[in-house]
């Protein structure tokens, strides 16, 4: 298959999880919750048009599980990257998350005690999938994500992806995003609701 960006042209899903068991309030053990579990089968199926070379993830049990089902038919192996995991939102849990969100997003600086920036968040996920791109060029990737882990990345190449844009997606899960590359340079991105098997 001729690639239209040249020999360097990498593409990258970005995986947002499916609906998580939120009873579980530990970010690293949340798993999928039983709707989930049924939900990340959109996922196989779309990834499994894609022609996926290598299946990346945040370590986050939830990311995990949302695309091992398609790893496992793939017989692909799922390399965990510490960088891709979540937002650490704080030493506790956070009742008024919107508010929350959204102070976050009008501020990239903003975060709690014992909790991350956007611009923390952010500038480890880039370096992350700056890695990947150097390492896998001209390849197919798929990486396990979260709602707002991606939505940074997604506002690193479209500064006008802001709070309102990411509460489009915010109860989306699962979707996916893909960013087309040629080299290190942003081509395309392209959001996919699967449940409505259409862009958004």
């Amino acid at each position: 298959m001729k690639l239209p960006f040249g020999d360097d042209m990498t593409t990258v899903f970005f995986v947002r999880h499916a609906e998580p068991n939120l009873l579980n309030h530990d970010d690293l053990t949340r798993e999928l919750s039983a709707k989930g579990l049924r939900d990340r089968l959109l996922v196989t199926e779309f990834l499994q048009t894609q022609h996926i070379d290598f299946v990346f993830s945040s370590p986050y049990r939830r990311a995990v599980e949302t695309i091992s089902d398609f790893a496992k038919e793939s017989r692909l192996e799922i390399t965990r990257i510490n960088d891709f995991r979540e937002r650490k939102v704080g030493n506790g849990w956070i009742e008024n998350f919107d508010t929350f969100c959204q102070n976050q997003w009008n501020d990239f600086s903003y975060k709690l005690d014992g909790g991350e920036s956007l611009q923390e968040v952010q500038d480890r996920n880039v370096t992350a999938l700056i890695s990947l791109l150097k390492h896998f060029p001209g390849k197919h990737l798929a990486v396990g994500s979260h709602g707002t882990a991606l939505s940074t990345i997604i506002n690193h190449y479209e500064k006008q992806f802001g709070y309102y844009k990411f509460k489009k997606i915010k109860d989306l899960m699962p979707c996916v995003v893909q960013f087309d590359f040629d080299g290190l340079q942003i081509k395309s991105i392209s959001s996919y609701n699967l449940f409505e098997r259409k862009q958004f």
